[in-house]
């Protein structure tokens, strides 16, 4: 494949102007997002000084994300997607804004600011499977995967800015800022939104509701190899290997504790998936997606497992990048996998399995890390769970041969109809 065939491919924003304003406005909010993912772990560190606090708040997103994340699964394929994401995405700005008033209010209640993270973790949750939809309702199927490639752009793009601007806005305006920077660029995400046509769900939504259209949606994905597969892979790497509750302990043992330092351990991992995003044109026209996301899962081990080991700044932050172009590459090709080896009557309720793994998981798995850090050291935990993910993705790698071989031709026949069930 030819250089300029491997870099980003834009047609997604040339072909729909919807996806094109809906991407402008996310971007900015994911950015936003990254400063109060910043503020955030830097004021329950201030309160604690303790791993064990700083995992708890991926515990309070990962909460809200499994209950809201399914019920959210379960309306987009019986409502109006875009209503939904309208809603929920004005949830989340009243909740930032509680953030904000707390933080300008001095109010050090660790149980409220816990509880704040969850309502707009809980909000975004509720309309994530929604929001999962759009690429393969505002593009042509060829540009699917090109259309979720973009997306991670931006979310990349939004942690290697937002990170260090959210560090930068700490040190010299303070947490109350921070948040309510948030709160506007949220703002923009919902113009986005607002911009989008009607988007109801399309073919026979069913009579199944609550506990029965998510259990019909677990079993499709139960059936099929591929969607189990791409959900266990992602499973593996986030609950296993996910660093980011323990950026605050190795930064203050390792580098003096600076919220600078802090930001450039997010900025790294972004770096990474910025660069891989550049060149997703390599992921998003390549013909095994499956065999692609199985072989970056794995590197995203190695990457974190280097990160656990590493002494020098320069060589922590490569490990964050390199693991971070991987994130990239396997997050692109299970999304356009799941999305396109899925019928549209089913994609909201599969895309919320798919949203709680891949945002709970690595909150889960931040748990843990601040769990294990704390009974031994965070070197230790990072280094065992790397190794660990590594080990697992190989596992399903070896046993999952309809994933292995997974190819854009495999999805066109989902949708025609064909090889909608069993193990192919």
């Amino acid at each position: 494949m030819s250089l300029a065939r491997g870099l980003v491919d834009l047609r997604p924003l040339r072909t729909s102007a919807p996806f094109a304003r809906l991407w402008a406005g996310t971007s900015l909010s994911a950015i936003g997002a990254q400063i109060t993912t910043v503020a955030v772990l830097y004021q329950v560190w201030e309160m604690t000084h303790s791993p064990l606090w700083t995992g708890a708040i991926g515990l309070a997103h990962a909460i809200p994300m499994i209950v809201c994340g399914l019920w959210g699964g379960t309306l987009a394929d019986t409502m109006d997607r875009r209503t939904l994401v309208r809603w929920t995405t004005t949830g989340q700005i009243v909740a930032v804004l509680g953030l904000a008033g707390q933080a300008l209010a001095g109010v050090e209640s660790l149980p409220l600011l816990l509880g704040l993270v969850a309502v707009v973790a809980g909000c975004g949750a509720l309309g994530a499977p929604a929001r999962r939809t759009f690429p393969t309702r505002l593009l042509p199927r060829d540009q699917v995967a090109a259309g979720i490639a973009l997306q991670l752009m931006s979310f990349h793009v939004a942690m290697l800015v937002g990170p260090a601007l959210g560090g930068l806005l700490i040190a010299e305006w303070g947490l109350a800022v921070c948040y309510l920077v948030d709160a506007v660029a949220v703002c923009a995400g919902l113009v986005g939104v607002l911009g989008l046509p009607p988007l109801p769900p399309l073919g026979d939504t069913g009579p199944a509701r609550g506990l029965r259209a998510i259990a019909d949606g677990l079993t499709l994905i139960r059936r099929r190899p591929v969607l189990h597969g791409s959900c266990l892979t992602d499973l593996i790497a986030t609950v296993l290997a996910m660093p980011i509750s323990l950026f605050p302990m190795i930064n203050e043992i390792r580098f003096g504790g600076d919220p600078r330092t802090l930001g450039w351990f997010l900025s790294a991992v972004a770096v990474g998936g910025v660069t891989a995003s550049l060149l997703s044109g390599y992921t998003t026209r390549a013909r095994r997606l499956g065999a692609v996301q199985l072989g970056a899962a794995t590197v995203w081990g190695v990457g974190l497992t280097g990160f656990g080991l590493a002494g020098p700044l320069w060589l922590a932050l490569a490990c964050l990048a390199l693991a971070g172009a991987a994130d990239t590459v396997s997050v692109t090709s299970r999304g356009a996998t799941i999305q396109l080896a899925t019928p549209d009557s089913h994609l909201g309720r599969v895309s919320s399995v798919e949203h709680v793994i891949g945002v709970a998981g690595p909150n889960l798995g931040n748990f843990r890390g601040g769990v294990v850090a704390g009974l031994t050291s965070a070197p230790v935990a990072l280094a065992s769970g790397g190794i660990l993910c590594v080990v697992g993705v190989l596992a399903v790698a070896a046993t999952n041969r309809p994933l292995r071989r997974f190819t854009l031709a495999d999805g066109e026949l989902v949708a025609s109809g064909a090889g909608a069930d069993g193990d192919r």
